[in-house]
């Protein structure tokens, strides 16, 4: 998996000061994507290890605390990701109790592969469906049009 930018501290991208990994490679494509720049799987920089202890650490900071991980793109749900980001989740369930786990992604609840399920089943909010341009509406929170749905499985 590639990711294109990772911010340590923001407020934008979920509620309260979350870690946010914005990774590379989205099949959607969709018209009006603020975001063009993470469509290609290969784009930005691979995601290592050492990137993946870096939010765990991140996340487990006193000195700044987080409420969770948001996982933005591209999307965190394309093929090429789906294992890496299966496997960050896991880290973060496993060694950062109480942070929650926010999710955007284009493709649809009710469409995932047992794969893609299988991240699902361990985020907290997931927020779905395609960007679509005739339907922005800037006055929306933590989406960019109305068809998109926000899912709060665990909160």
């Amino acid at each position: 998996m590639n990711y294109h930018n990772y911010y340590p501290v923001d407020v934008v991208n979920g509620p309260g000061t979350r870690c946010t990994l914005f990774v590379s490679g989205c099949e959607h494509q969709c018209r009006g994507c603020y975001n063009k720049s993470t469509w290609r799987p290969d784009a930005g920089h691979a995601f290592t290890q050492e990137m993946e202890d870096q939010i765990i650490a991140d996340l487990n900071d006193s000195r700044i605390k987080r409420r969770g991980l948001s996982l933005s793109g591209g999307d965190p749900l394309h093929p090429a990701n789906v294992s890496s980001v299966l496997q960050l989740v896991q880290r973060v369930r496993e060694e950062c109790p109480g942070k929650d786990i926010w999710l955007w992604s284009g493709y649809l609840l009710a469409e995932l592969t047992i794969e893609q399920k299988a991240v699902i089943d361990l985020v907290d909010v997931m927020i779905d469906g395609k960007f679509e341009k005739e339907l922005h509406d800037p006055s929306l929170v933590w989406k960019g049009s109305s068809n998109q749905v926000i899912h709060y499985f665990k909160c």
